[in-house]
């Protein structure tokens, strides 16, 4: 069933058959027609039926695979179906609501690579610039911004660096694991462009040149240009080191012997961000996917790039943009996961069903590409945004809030 989108004047079975940049292109183009960036929902005369489904399966998942956490859906920037499940806090039973924030994961990657192409837009940096330009003495020479948000810089893993080779009590912030870097001897895993590997290094090392060119905390640049203009109220990032908990702040839960539930501690590795480290609840995730995509914070140009599949110096194509995984493989689909310290997150884009779907968990749940597929089919079973009953006065359409 393809769901037809009032802004989309094109046919789906060609878009299929475009290349990976004309796709990125022509997604782009449709997102940044979009003028709203108001966070809206369908009424729930519209909406009873599906939501009865998800509700079931939430519950379900929750019985079953001790789900604790939240599902979001929108189609069309709306709000068909939010719902949460489960417990924010085992030990005081208390249970989650829509305010509660989560820790991002991977999913933190998508902010990291927009606030440089804010940087990008403004002609403070370039993408071919290597990271020396910025860090004169970072030991893996000739390796470009470009490399870094692709993942082909082929950087060695901060993880087992910070594991093995710092010494002191606390976790190292982003300039501390920069330095570090530089006096570790570890060696890089292949030269710059020659091939795809995931990398949080990289995406720390971004953090790092965000903060240099900006001359401010990462954290600041990301709310001052990102999370405020979008109005994303709860969001913040959080680094263990530097920050103070915040209200609505979730910890991540391991199942001991089955049943228990025991809190993460933190690691050597959280004080880092740019790799993970970002909060936000599931709404303030839609106002950011939905102002990222109509324009509000980055051109169209720019976005066309965050979109598009990377490439080795070879020529081979990489199944990543810039903060998200892109696959073309039958169904266009932009996404990211994040897994870290028990939170399991993924923020997935439907481009030609124009659906948008979002869970965040808690409790080291490892069913989310599974579950991601079954949310889908329900939706597209189930609501059919050009049902008759929905072509009223504008004003009844949606509930703004």
């Amino acid at each position: 069933m393809v769901i037809s989108s009032s802004f989309m004047l094109v046919n789906i079975s060609k878009i299929s058959k475009k290349s990976e940049a004309e796709k990125a292109t022509t997604f782009s183009t449709l997102m940044k027609e979009k003028k709203s960036h108001k966070v809206e929902r369908y009424p729930e005369s519209i909406t009873k039926n599906v939501s009865n489904k998800l509700d079931s399966l939430l519950n379900r998942i929750n019985k079953l695979q001790d789900f604790h956490g939240s599902l979001l859906v929108a189609q069309k920037d709306k709000i068909l179906y939010s719902n949460q499940v489960g417990f924010a806090d085992f030990h005081k039973k208390e249970s989650l609501h829509k305010e509660s924030v989560f820790q991002l994961g991977s999913v933190s990657k998508q902010f990291t690579a927009a606030a440089i192409m804010i940087l990008y837009e403004r002609n403070q940096i370039q993408l071919t610039d290597t990271v020396n330009k910025y860090f004169p003495d970072f030991p893996y020479e000739h390796v470009t911004i470009k490399n870094l948000l692709n993942h082909t810089a082929g950087l060695p893993k901060y993880f087992w660096v910070a594991e093995h080779k710092w010494k002191q009590e606390k976790a190292p912030n982003n300039g501390e694991m920069m330095a570090l870097l530089e006096s570790s001897n570890t060696l890089r895993f292949f030269k710059p462009g020659r091939n795809f590997d995931y990398s949080n290094t990289g995406y720390m090392v971004l953090a790092s040149i965000v903060e240099k060119v900006s001359e401010t905390s990462f954290s600041d640049f990301v709310k001052t240009n990102i999370f405020d203009p979008l109005e994303m109220k709860e969001s913040f990032v959080y680094s263990s080191e530097n920050d103070s908990i915040r209200k609505n702040q979730l910890d991540g839960y391991r199942i001991y012997r089955g049943w228990r539930h025991l809190k993460i501690n933190n690691t050597v590795n959280d004080a880092i961000v740019g790799d993970k480290n970002v909060y936000a609840t599931s709404e303030d995730l839609l106002k950011w996917i939905n102002g990222l995509n109509s324009g509000k914070l980055i051109s169209k140009e720019s976005l066309d790039l965050m979109y598009t599949k990377g490439e080795t110096v070879s020529g081979r194509k990489v199944p990543y943009g810039f903060g998200f995984r892109i696959d073309n493989r039958g169904e266009n689909t932009i996404y990211h996961h994040g897994k870290w310290n028990g939170f399991s997150t993924a923020l997935t884009q439907y481009p030609e069903d124009d659906l948008v779907i979002i869970v965040l968990e808690h409790t080291s749940f490892n069913a989310i590409t599974s579950l991601n597929k079954k949310v889908k089919k329900i939706v597209v079973e189930n609501f059919e945004v050009n049902n008759p009953n929905l072509k009223t006065n504008s004003l009844t359409l949606v509930e703004a809030y």
